[in-house]
């Protein structure tokens, strides 16, 4: 029986490390703000959850989501996590907005691509990870 290897990350360069910082951070802002936006009720956000059908629960649900998501870009070691966390958070946005929602989803759609390159950028903190799951 073959055991499968998983070789480890190079470290990340100095360069790779502060674009993903600077993505990290822009990132987290934006979903802090979305995020405290859906949890204190702002009516543009009442409004949309509205129209999605699901409830207000909803709204609250992804408004943490989207805060615990953040919190997770800035916390080192986590930023992987807290990126594909956001990234699969945006995909559900995109949905919602083209099947759904009046507005357009080109928002989601670039949260979603600039999550995806925080969480290449941050591929060696899998690498952390791997052995703990065998």
């Amino acid at each position: 029986m073959s055991q499968m290897f998983v070789a480890p990350a190079a470290a990340p360069t100095r360069s790779r490390n502060m674009a993903a910082w600077v993505l990290q951070v822009v990132l987290a802002l934006a979903f802090l703000g979305a995020g405290g936006a859906k949890l204190t009720g702002v009516p543009m956000m009442v409004e949309s959850f509205d129209r999605i059908g699901l409830g207000q629960w909803f709204r609250i649900v992804t408004g943490l989501v989207e805060i615990v998501g953040a919190v997770a870009l800035l916390v080192p070691g986590y930023a992987l996590f807290g990126a594909i966390w956001l990234a699969i958070t945006m995909a559900g946005a995109i949905l919602a907005h083209l099947l759904v929602l009046p507005t357009p989803a080109a928002p989601a759609v670039v949260l979603l691509v600039l999550n995806a390159a925080v969480a290449w950028l941050r591929r060696d903190q899998a690498a952390r990870v791997a052995p703990r799951l065998r």
